[in-house]
C-alpha cells in the first residue's frame, strides 16, 4: 500500500559560479533513480563586503530549506511535496523576497507570486483525485493574504475540477485555495519586515521613520546582501518515481508599479518541468540502449530580471534546446542565460534533469542556492566564484 506523504508534516519555521567561472556540473547515471533537490532564493549584485557572521545567517537559512525538502523525497515522498516544504521554508524566512519578508511595492503593498509545475502527475496518494497528465502546472499572482502562497499553488494544482484554469489571481484564488486545504489567510500586515519597509522608503527616497505601527520590528532579519533586492527563491527536486517538480515564489520587484506580473507565474518564463522523448530515431536508440529509456525531462526555477525572462520564454528554452537540439542541461542552461546577459538582464536559473543532473548557472556576481542529494548533506553557495559546500 502506497505510504501518503504531506508537507504539512514538516516544520517550516527558520531555527556555480558566474558563466565564465561556473563548475562543471554534477552528472549522475539514470540506471536507478536517486532523489535530488536544488533550490535558490534570489540571483543579482551581492556586497562581498557583507560581514561573514550576515553571510552566515543566509548559508543556515539555505541549509534548512533543503533539509525540509530533503526530509520528504528521503521518507519516500514525492517531488511536489519536497519542493513546497522548501519553499514554505523560504517563505517563512524574513531574510528572503517571499513571503514573510517580501518587498513592498511603490504603493507600500505587497503583491506575492507563486508557481508550481510538474514533469508528469503524482500519484494518487498525493492529492484527492488523479491528475490528468494535461495538468502540467498552475500559478497564481497578486496574492496580498495567503501565508505561504507555494502552499496556495499547492492546493489549487490538487483540485482541477475546481480550478481547471493555469493561472489565477488576487483574493478569488486565496479564497478557493483556503477552501481546499490550502494555506491560512492572514492580514496583509503578516508580510511586513522592517527591513523591507526601510528599503522601500530609501529606493523612493522618502523618510524611513516613523515606522509604521504594525509588524515585527527587526525579529530574524539580518542586513540583505543584494542591491535593492529583487530575489526569486524556487526549489525543483526529482523524487524516487522519476518525477520532476519545480515551485517558484516571490515578492517581485523592489517599488514595482502595483498590478505588475513578474516571470514568476508566467509558464515557459520562469518556470518549467517536462518529460519528452528526446528527438532522433539513433539518440532515441542509444538512450534507451545505455540508460533504459528514450525519454528525458528537466526542471527550472527563474530568478533575477523577470522582464527578461518573459521577454525570451527563458525556462521553456532550455528545455527546447534539450529535446529539439539535443543539448545536455549544462550547455542549453547556460546559453539561454548568456543570451539574457546579451539583452541586458541579469539573472539565473537552477535545473533538474531527469538523470538526476543539476546546474546552477548565473549571469550574476552571486546566487543563493543549494542542492542536496540521496547522502542528505546541504552543500550551498552565495557568491559566484564559490563552490558549493
Amino acid at each position: 500500500m502506497q505510504r501518503r506523504h504531506s508537507f504539512h508534516s514538516l516544520s517550516s519555521t527558520v531555527d556555480e559560479k558566474s558563466l565564465n567561472n561556473e563548475s562543471k556540473p554534477r552528472h549522475r547515471h539514470a540506471q536507478s533513480v536517486k532523489p535530488v533537490l536544488v533550490i535558490h532564493s534570489g540571483a543579482g549584485v551581492m556586497r562581498t563586503d557583507t560581514p561573514v557572521e550576515e553571510q552566515e545567517k543566509y548559508r543556515i537559512a539555505l541549509r534548512g530549506a533543503l533539509k525540509a525538502g530533503h526530509a520528504v523525497l528521503s521518507a519516500g515522498g514525492e517531488s511536489i511535496d519536497a519542493v513546497t516544504a522548501a519553499v514554505s521554508f523560504m517563505e517563512d524566512c524574513p531574510l528572503f523576497n517571499c513571503g514573510h519578508g517580501a518587498v513592498f511595492t511603490r504603493e507600500g503593498t505587497n503583491e506575492l507570486e507563486t508557481s508550481l509545475m510538474l514533469s508528469k502527475p503524482p500519484s494518487a496518494a498525493v492529492g484527492p483525485a488523479p491528475i490528468p497528465p494535461t495538468r502540467r502546472g498552475i500559478s497564481v499572482t497578486l496574492v496580498r493574504r495567503a501565508k505561504n502562497p507555494i502552499q496556495l499553488a499547492r492546493a489549487l494544482y490538487l483540485n482541477p475540477q475546481a480550478t481547471p484554469h493555469s493561472m489565477m489571481s488576487g483574493p478569488a484564488a486565496e479564497e478557493l485555495g483556503a477552501a481546499f486545504g490550502g494555506p491560512k489567510l492572514v492580514d496583509p500586515s503578516y508580510f511586513w519586515t522592517e527591513k523591507r519597509w526601510r528599503e522601500h522608503r530609501r529606493g523612493l527616497g522618502l523618510p524611513e521613520e516613523p515606522l509604521p505601527e504594525h509588524g515585527k520590528h527587526g525579529e530574524g532579519e539580518g542586513g540583505d546582501m543584494m542591491v535593492m533586492p529583487k530575489g526569486t527563491v524556487g526549489a525543483v527536486a526529482l523524487d524516487s518515481r522519476g518525477c520532476i517538480a519545480a515551485a517558484t515564489s516571490t515578492g517581485g520587484l523592489t517599488n514595482k508599479i502595483p498590478g505588475r506580473v513578474g516571470d514568476t507565474p508566467v509558464m515557459g518564463a520562469g518556470f518549467w518541468a517536462e518529460e519528452f522523448e528526446v528527438s532522433g530515431w539513433v539518440r532515441r536508440k542509444l538512450r534507451k540502449l545505455f540508460k533504459g529509456t528514450a525519454k528525458s525531462g528537466v526542471g527550472i526555477s527563474c530568478t533575477g530580471d523577470g522582464d527578461y525572462f518573459i521577454r525570451r520564454s527563458a525556462a521553456v528554452e532550455v528545455a527546447h534546446r534539450m529535446q529539439f537540439l539535443a543539448q545536455p542541461l549544462a550547455k542549453a542552461s547556460k546559453t539561454v542565460i548568456e543570451e539574457l546577459r546579451v539583452d541586458g538582464g541579469m539573472g539565473g536559473l537552477i535545473a533538474v534533469d531527469l538523470a538526476g543532473n543539476y546546474f546552477f548557472p548565473m549571469n550574476s556576481p552571486g546566487m543563493y542556492r543549494g542542492v542536496i542529494t540521496e547522502e542528505g548533506i546541504p552543500k550551498v553557495a552565495i557568491f559566484d566564484f564559490e563552490e558549493l559546500e
